[in-house]
């Protein structure tokens, strides 16, 4: 098998589950697309594919999910948002990423445990708190500007408010979107950017349509209480994917 075959034999699924996702649908799963990539190229050139994939699924999420935001989680995240991707800018020659995987993965298991144990015991949805989201905001941005997988962090915040599915799907879609666009000017300045990764960016994004517009379909039609189940079993699944491969790669 030739390496351009193997390349889209990995590339594909890798971005129809990223779209998937960043259609609203399938919680942290988006996280799966770099390291997914990462079988068939470098993680760095993995990251450098996959963000204007992302940005392109962006734009098709907010056409999507127009007028869908809670705006409030937007404004208490973001500013912590911007501050962590400075910190991974300031930080890439230093940072382990699986280091990152494992921090990441860790967050995901806890986090889908603990809201499936206060579902169980019929607690209420959580408050709106600042600190918390302004925290939450920070290793969001790290951990998307590092490896693309800033959807833990992220739900690690916003599923224990309960939100309606539609507007966490779109608060999500809208976080990511600045999150995204912004990566852009540290992702130049690291010389992430070559006409080969665009190229290869290009050719992937009929692929990304076609997850984002079938994600956006059925986060509209699956019911609210699977949603949720369904969000804390790809959070729990993609955790301890994350957890094991940075383990077995320090080992």
């Amino acid at each position: 098998m030739d390496l351009d075959t193997y390349f889209y034999l990995v590339a594909i699924p890798a971005v129809m589950i990223t779209g998937l996702s960043k259609g609203g649908f399938g919680g942290g799963i988006a996280m799966l697309g770099t390291p997914l990539l990462a079988l068939a190229v470098s993680p760095v050139k993995a990251a450098a594919i996959m963000l204007p994939v992302l940005i392109f699924m962006d734009i098709i999420g907010l056409i999507s999910y127009r007028g869908n935001a809670k705006w409030s989680i937007f404004r208490q995240m973001l500013p912590g948002a911007l501050a962590g991707i400075a910190l991974g800018w300031a930080t890439a020659a230093w940072v382990d990423d699986n280091m990152i995987r494992i921090l990441v993965g860790t967050i995901a298991i806890i986090f889908a445990l603990n809201q499936i144990f206060a579902d169980w015991k019929k607690l209420g949805a959580r408050a709106e708190n600042r600190v918390h989201a302004g925290f939450w905001g920070i290793v969001t941005g790290f951990t998307s500007f590092v490896s693309h997988a800033g959807g833990p962090p992220f739900q690690a915040y916003t599923v224990p408010l309960k939100l309606e599915k539609v507007q966490f799907a779109g608060t999500g879609i809208v976080l990511f979107s600045v999150i995204n666009a912004v990566k852009v000017v540290p992702y130049l300045a690291l010389g992430q950017f070559s006409t080969e990764n665009l190229h290869l960016s290009a050719t992937l994004l009929p692929v990304a349509l076609l997850g984002v517009l079938s994600g956006v379909w059925l986060v509209k039609r699956v019911p609210q209480e699977m949603f949720y189940r369904i969000t804390y079993a790809a959070m729990i699944v993609v955790g301890t994917r994350l957890v094991y491969t940075g383990i077995q790669a320090m080992a």
